[in-house]
């Protein structure tokens, strides 16, 4: 234990933002989102290439999130030993290997492996994100500098994604892979000039992940997780099918660049006021979901309804990352590593969960039940979030304590 407090009291405490280091690691899950998402918008070119179906294609984004699922807390757990700069490395070593893979590879299966290994790595990437930008900062800093370390998955999801589809259509699906390795090798220069490098803890000193899950306030902030994540994706992954229903799905596209530029106001809103009312960003945004649903259940044919919907949807949206791993990092404490890795296993399985239940509402019930569902468990995630007031989502500023 001294050895681990003496480690803490060396560890740099800047008064300023370490923008640099963190934009490092916003990167980094920059790299991530992309590398996950890049298949959904080449599914033709990529089936044509490997001699499969599209919807074989589409299972390259499934293995991926995948390999997430399975290894972000087995992965964490191994590597909580090992320097910090080092994990990381390994982390984005891991794109750079298995997307340049992806690229080469001429058969399917391999392929299917190559993204699920991708998918490892971006599960130990995810685990320690959090816990890496926090310790970098004093504790009045923590909030900004984990909204500015995360803004790489919303810049990723509206300029990223259509960047990346648009380079894959124009000179090939495995040019746009050959890329994000190319831009992987500027990241592992960047962190190894930029980033500060900690120790990790001590063997003995590691909290188990049984520990960190009974830990006040953990388990209601990752039911708020699975909860309000499952919401998103539903709609968020049939979201052209719903705006038929208004007749904009030929403008689709437009639709997630400005939900993506919505979320990218959120999250800078979210960088703002972290630190002075985690709670109340957290309560607002979910209570604004889940009146976007009910809006969208009675008016959601409006055209004009859609694109405010939308607007406000990715605004509340936005900084849910920053707002979700702020909570169970305060909460966690010690075990902010494996309290983030089950975040990434909790937010995949949210992935999965939305996908395969809004496949199930469109067979059923049609495109026009989606808002319904979102607002059932919008609702419960709401209750679960309001209800955590004494450790998950604490009242009054992160510091006061």
């Amino acid at each position: 234990m001294m050895q681990a407090t003496l480690t803490a009291l060396a560890e740099p405490r800047d008064e300023d933002l370490p923008v640099s280091a963190l934009l490092a690691l916003a990167m980094t899950g920059f790299t991530a989102i992309l590398t996950e998402t890049l298949p959904a918008g080449l599914l033709p070119q990529i089936g044509t290439d490997l001699r499969v179906s599209e919807a074989l294609a589409g299972q390259l984004v499934t293995s991926y999130a995948a390999g997430s699922l399975v290894a972000a807390i087995p992965l964490v757990a191994w590597t909580q030993g090992w320097r910090r700069r080092t994990t990381l490395l390994a982390a984005i070593g891991g794109f750079l290997i298995f997307n340049t893979l992806t690229a080469f590879s001429t058969d399917y299966r391999l392929t299917l492996v190559a993204r699920f290994l991708a998918g490892m790595a971006a599960g130990l990437g995810w685990g320690i994100l959090a816990g890496y930008a926090r310790r970098m900062v004093a504790e009045r800093l923590q909030g900004k500098a984990l909204a500015l370390a995360m803004v790489g998955t919303p810049v990723a999801l509206s300029l990223g994604v259509p960047a990346g589809t648009f380079l894959g259509a124009a000179v090939g699906w495995r040019t746009a892979f050959l890329a994000m390795s190319a831009t992987t090798l500027i990241l592992i220069v960047w962190v190894l000039r930029r980033v500060p490098d900690y120790a990790g803890q001590p063997a003995g000193e590691t909290s188990s992940i049984r520990q960190v899950f009974k830990t006040p306030g953990v388990r209601p902030v990752l039911a708020t997780i699975l909860t309000w994540m499952t919401a998103h994706n539903v709609l968020y992954t049939y979201v052209s099918p719903f705006a038929a229903l208004s007749g904009l799905q030929a403008r689709t596209d437009l639709l997630l660049l400005g939900f993506g530029l919505a979320a990218l106001a959120g999250i800078w809103l979210t960088g703002v006021l972290v630190d002075r009312m985690l709670r109340t960003l957290v309560l607002a945004s979910l209570a604004a979901f889940t009146l976007t649903a009910l809006m969208l259940g009675t008016l959601g044919g409006d055209a004009s309804i859609l694109i405010a919907g939308l607007l406000i949807w990715g605004l509340s949206f936005g900084g849910a990352a920053t707002q979700l791993q702020t909570a169970i990092g305060d909460a966690a404490g010690d075990g902010v590593d494996y309290a983030n890795a089950m975040v990434t296993t909790v937010w995949n399985a949210a992935i999965a969960a939305g996908g395969l239940l809004g496949g199930l509402i469109l067979d059923h019930w049609g495109a026009q039940a989606f808002p319904w569902a979102v607002l059932a468990l919008a609702a419960t995630a709401l209750a679960i979030a309001t209800s955590a007031h004494r450790h998950g989502f604490k009242p009054g500023h992160r510091g006061a304590a």
